[in-house]
């Protein structure tokens, strides 16, 4: 494969793309929703056309040899014991946040925030009371603050949503830390849905994703695990993730809760997801070297426009640019009449931030910083 396919643009319009149809016929960057401009791994285009190729697409059931792929790579990278019928297999990991909020039935959960928005609406679609923590940026790095924590869980509280690495913000929660986050949920008997979706996705050298219910059986048995290879590999329209339930009585739960509601996977999600992680590493580890020098290109030219700041962050490709010191009263229009279409950040809980996605070739990535310097030196 040439590791250059990652410097050629992909023209997405007219294909039904969510991200490009938002601002078709107008001339504007499309850097919000989280998925990238990248064609996929070869081995999984290969995967789906074989399997389209059979031409009959019936009701489908996983793949025997998918979970075992999953259980051998999670011992392979986190040295993480799981058995195979731990997993669930949904058509989606918002559906798992969902089903979480459902299954806990907590009165009130709690989210750190900012926060990736279906946080702070799944426990409110369930009939609870979403509670948000404020974080902390320690040296540029989202934490949780557990002074707040610790004061906010009350006799109501049965659920913690949580996310590593942080989206958005990118930070990477160390050993350290995970292990506190557990002794806390330990003491107050709190369960825990942890979104790990971006696992794969680290940026700095020499930093580890270390899943939370890897830790000990004891804060195992309290996680709801939420992971999927769509943001790694690009296959997000496909809908495959995986919830990993230690706990017997909770995996029951879960999928008691999900039956007649939430469909199974459809065949070439399973196809993707099986391709993906039993034969995509190398397309993957040239695609993260490829996000890094975008990141690192980020890093020094947003830096360099009056107005905006963005601090050093770990993993994802989401950058979590602060613009407090531009002073927008409409930072959304502002930018997209610059030509520049990105997240809100009123939408993960701090109006002061914008997201933007910079999984795409770095001539895009380019026009964009030079659009918005524009825009915000007039």
């Amino acid at each position: 494969m040439n590791k250059n396919q990652f410097d050629q643009p992909v023209d997405r319009r007219e294909t039904s793309s969510m991200k490009w149809e938002r601002y078709k016929d107008r001339d504007i960057l499309p850097m919000w929703v989280a998925d990238t401009d990248f064609t996929t791994a070869p081995v999984i285009t290969q995967a789906l056309q074989e399997r389209v190729a059979h031409g009959v697409f019936g009701y489908t059931k996983r793949p025997a040899e998918l979970n075992t792929v999953v259980k051998q790579r999670l011992q392979h990278l986190y040295q993480w014991q799981v058995e195979e019928d731990w997993m669930v297999w949904l058509p989606g990991l918002v559906s798992g946040l969902h089903l979480s909020c459902r299954t806990v039935t907590s009165p009130v959960t709690l989210t750190a925030t900012p926060i990736y928005p279906p946080f702070r609406s799944a426990p409110v679609l369930s009939g609870g009371q979403n509670l948000s923590i404020p974080m902390t940026q320690q040296e540029g790095r989202w934490l949780i603050d557990f002074t707040a924590l610790e004061s906010a869980i009350n006799s109501d509280t049965r659920l913690l949503l949580f996310c590593n690495p942080q989206n958005p913000g990118g930070t990477v929660y160390r050993r350290a830390e995970l292990e506190q986050l557990a002794d806390t949920c330990e003491r107050h008997d709190l369960l825990v849905c942890s979104d790990e979706i971006h696992c794969d996705m680290i940026l700095d050298p020499g930093v580890e994703h270390i899943p939370l219910a890897s830790l000990n059986p004891e804060i195992a048995a309290r996680c709801i695990t939420l992971m999927a290879p769509s943001k790694t590999f690009n296959i997000a329209g496909l809908g495959c993730s995986v919830a990993i339930i230690a706990d017997q009585a909770l995996r029951s739960r879960f999928r008691k809760v999900r039956q007649g509601v939430v469909p199974d996977v459809n065949l070439l999600g399973y196809t993707a997801a099986l391709a993906a992680y039993r034969d995509g590493d190398e397309w993957h580890q040239q695609q993260l070297s490829y996000l890094r020098a975008n990141r690192d290109f980020l890093l020094q030219e947003i830096n360099l426009i009056p107005g905006l700041k963005l601090a050093h962050f770990e993993a994802t490709y989401l950058a979590w640019i602060d613009i407090s010191d531009a002073r927008l009263e409409h930072p959304v229009a502002f930018f997209e009449a610059a030509g520049v279409g990105m997240s809100a950040g009123r939408d993960f809980g701090d109006a002061n931030f914008m997201r933007l996605n910079f999984g795409c070739p770095r001539s895009t990535l380019e026009e964009a910083v030079i659009r918005m310097r524009k825009a915000l030196a007039n």
